[in-house]
C-alpha cells in the first residue's frame, strides 16, 4: 500500500515515520509513505498557500489551486482503491472500521490542513472522505495524519507478527467492538495490588469468560458510548 501525504511541513514526518511498526513496514517493503510539499504547486515568488476567507474572520485559509494541482498530480487516475482524505476538524471521526476499510486501498492520499482551514471546494469536489481524529482541534493535520497512517499500517497484511492481535484489541473485530480487557504481567503483587486469581490459575476457558465481562466492564465505565450505555 502507499501512503501520500500533502503538507507545508514536510519535515515533520522523519520523526513519527522513523520507528515502531511504521518503520519496519516500510523497510520490508509492505508499504510506501511518499510525504509531498504542497509549495511544489505554487508559482509566485512567494511559494504562497495560503490566503484570507471571503466574508471576513479571523486567520487564513490553504487555498484550492494548489491542492487541486497537487492531488490531482500525485493521483492522476482516481478509482476505487485510490482515495484522498482531508484531514479537518469538521470531518467525520475516524473509527477502527474506517482504518480497515483504509487498509483495502492501493493508494491513500493525505491532506494535512493548516491555519483556520481549507477551502471547502477541497472538502466538496476533491477529497473522498473528510475525517477528524477527534473532538478537539489540532494546529495542523500532520499530527492526525501520522496518527492515521499508523492506525491504517498497523491492519495490513504481515505488518504485526501476530495477525490476531489486531483482531483481539480494543475496537477489534474479535472483540465485538469495544475495549480490550485489564492486561497484567509479572510481578504477581506489586505494592500490595494483586493480579487477579483466574489469569494465575491456567483455566483458559474461565480466563476467557474473565476477559470477556472484564473487557464489557471497562467499556461501560469509561466508553459507555460503544456499547449505547448498555451493561
Amino acid at each position: 500500500m502507499r501512503f501520500h501525504i500533502v503538507t507545508i511541513f514536510p519535515d515533520f514526518f522523519t520523526g513519527p515515520f522513523g520507528y515502531g511498526v511504521v518503520s519496519r513496514a516500510q523497510a520490508a517493503g509492505l508499504l510506501e509513505i511518499h510525504i509531498h510539499d504542497l509549495r511544489n504547486w505554487t508559482y509566485d515568488r512567494h511559494r504562497t498557500v495560503d490566503d484570507r476567507p471571503f466574508g471576513g474572520g479571523e486567520g487564513m485559509l490553504l487555498k484550492p489551486e494548489p491542492l487541486f494541482e497537487a492531488v490531482e498530480a500525485i493521483l492522476p487516475e482516481r478509482t476505487a482503491r485510490k482515495k484522498t482524505v482531508l484531514l479537518s476538524a469538521q470531518g467525520a471521526r475516524f473509527t477502527q472500521p474506517m482504518a480497515r476499510e483504509f487498509a483495502q486501498l492501493e493508494d491513500l492520499l493525505l491532506i494535512c490542513g493548516r491555519y483556520e482551514g481549507v477551502d471547502e471546494r477541497v472538502a466538496e469536489h476533491l477529497a473522498d472522505y473528510e475525517v477528524s481524529i477527534g473532538d478537539f482541534v489540532l494546529s495542523g493535520g500532520e499530527l492526525a495524519a501520522a496518527m492515521l497512517v499508523d492506525a491504517v499500517a498497523r491492519l495490513l497484511p504481515g505488518v504485526l507478527g501476530d495477525e490476531r492481535s489486531s483482531r483481539n484489541e480494543s475496537f477489534g473485530e474479535d472483540n465485538e467492538g469495544i475495549l480490550d480487557c485489564p492486561q497484567y504481567t509479572r510481578p504477581a503483587e506489586f505494592r500490595g495490588w494483586k493480579v487477579p486469581e483466574v489469569l494465575l490459575g491456567g483455566n483458559h476457558e474461565e480466563i476467557k469468560r474473565w476477559r470477556r465481562a472484564a473487557s464489557r466492564e471497562k467499556t461501560q465505565r469509561l466508553r459507555p458510548d460503544l456499547t449505547g450505555g448498555r451493561n
